[in-house]
């Protein structure tokens, strides 16, 4: 009985393959991590064959739990914008390029000129930025001309574990996607930019939109992983749409909001909105796009105030640290936080845009510093969501919250508070398997399309409404925050010559 769908989520640490019934109940799971090579400074890189070994490895861990002739269906959803190179046999000329890499800013500056921002942004719905893998692409064209030119196909990682896995070279839109040299609009690969980058839409595996079925289970594929043989693929997506799918934010009233490394929020939308206040990404679904913001200083700025401030940063008792700031009043003692470590992307993708405390004075200690930290990123996320509802022209009605900082109870209502939103926690930690699962259990026939899956496959958990009181106190210190960016910005950018 084919009774059980299986998501893959190859995320940019580790990969997780969870078995899921028809309701969305996680069945069994199975985890391997994944290594990550720093050659240089602001170089971060993969071998796209441990993709592959840490599938196989996280699928045998699975099959120790749940039968694998159960398997009706699998998908793949998949850490977005890092990039393979491979050559004509389909082994790697080079490490794979990751998103988080930061060596080709001069040619987000370069290729942006020789094509025009305004032409990228319209094509592929994202403003010039390096995590887009096309400035990786443009990368090797300039410093590494024997490789590029020895690659026969770029792959994203969805395409390399599908064919590893059919032996056909497919992928999903929502994949293709984030590699900033597809057009959203024709849901094809843009010549414009291949033209330029001496590229031929051959070098990309041909796109199909989300749970088209793309092949079946190969004998060696289901030897190495434990899949039964035969066993269907179907097109999945970036992680990124495919959490919006598993916390059914498949309508534009109900936005996603993962609280993780990075703080990344998206709303459905029927139409590519091409605007700055967002990233406009190909949906997981059988049509639509999503609004997407993406803040890099989530989590990561958290782990980076315990580093700083704590004395055993490896054993934080992050229980204690919620409860002391929550002793401190809104507005965190006149300390305010514009919570740009790594960059700004929306809105103003600023590659040199840096973080600020403003009104640190002797009486902040810990608890206050803790709370500015929540607080600045709340009242970012607050800006960009705004931009987003305005742009999507339909009001906003709720937010579901999933990642590691949901399971910071103060954290998720000073967003509901500043958001003035209500917030619902997911059923799920593991949003982008479950979008993945939904994608494979409309490819087996289970459901006639992924909204009907993921109403039927997701369930909403606790609530956090807004207060009243403590929303008109934050409406005044947003009022205060939004004068911020604009008032470090040219500062911040001088202090670069000082900078090593």
């Amino acid at each position: 009985m084919k009774d059980v769908v299986i998501g893959i989520d190859s995320s940019t640490t580790a990969t997780k393959a969870i078995a899921w019934d028809n309701t969305g109940t996680p069945l069994a799971e199975g985890r391997s991590s994944l290594s990550l090579q720093n050659p240089r400074p602001d170089w971060l890189e993969q071998d796209p064959n441990d993709w592959w070994t840490s599938t196989c490895d996280a699928l045998q861990q699975l099959w120790q739990h749940v039968n694998a002739n159960r398997v009706a269906a699998l998908a793949i959803s998949n850490q977005r914008e890092t990039v393979a190179a491979l050559d004509s046999h389909g082994k790697p000329v080079r490490p794979a390029i990751l998103w988080l890499d930061g060596r080709c800013a001069n040619e987000v500056g370069w290729l942006s000129e020789q094509l025009g921002a305004a032409t990228l942004h319209t094509i592929t719905g994202r403003p010039p930025d390096m995590t887009t893998a096309v400035y990786s692409l443009a990368w090797m064209l300039r410093h590494e001309p024997e490789n590029y030119h020895q690659t026969a196909r770029f792959v994203e990682v969805h395409g390399y574990l599908v064919q590893k896995l059919t032996g056909d070279a497919k992928t999903s839109w929502a994949s293709a996607d984030p590699l900033g040299v597809f057009d959203i609009h024709s849901h094809s690969y843009a010549e414009p930019i291949l033209d330029f980058l001496q590229l031929t839409e051959h070098q990309f595996m041909p796109a199909y939109a989300t749970t088209t079925p793309l092949g079946q289970v190969t004998k060696a594929a289901a030897d190495a992983t434990g899949l039964a043989e035969g066993t269907l693929v179907a097109a999945g997506g970036g992680d990124g749409q495919a959490a919006g799918l598993g916390l059914s934010a498949t309508f534009p009233e109900r936005a996603y909001l993962n609280l993780g490394t990075a703080v990344v929020s998206g709303i459905y939308s029927a139409t590519a909105a091409i605007d700055n206040a967002c990233r406009t990404l190909v949906a997981c679904g059988e049509a639509g796009y999503i609004l997407e913001t993406c803040l890099r200083s989530g989590t990561f700025l958290l782990t980076w105030f315990t580093e700083t401030f704590l004395d055993d940063p490896t054993n934080v008792n992050w229980q204690a640290l919620e409860d002391a700031a929550a002793k401190v009043p809104i507005g965190s003692e006149g300390l305010l936080l514009l919570p740009h470590w790594s960059g700004s992307m929306t809105p103003h993708w600023d590659v040199r845009a840096k973080g600020a405390m403003i009104g640190l004075g002797s009486s902040h200690k810990r608890p206050e510093i803790y709370r500015a930290v929540l607080e600045g990123i709340a009242l970012e996320q607050a800006a960009m969501t705004a931009d987003v509802e305005r742009l999507s022209g339909t009001p906003l009605h709720e937010l579901v919250l999933t990642g590691g900082g949901a399971n910071n109870s103060l954290w998720c209502q000073m967003l509901a508070d500043v958001l003035a939103k209500p917030l619902y926690l997911s059923r799920t930690t593991e949003a982008s398997n479950l979008g993945a699962a939904i994608a494979a259990a409309v490819a087996a026939g289970w459901y006639k399309d992924t909204a009907t899956a993921a109403s039927e496959m997701t369930a909403l958990g606790e609530c956090f409404e807004p207060q009243p009181e403590s929303q008109t106190r934050y409406q005044e210190l947003f009022g205060i925050y939004e004068q911020m960016y604009a008032s470090v910005r040219d500062i911040n950018h001088q202090l670069i010559m000082f900078r090593q």
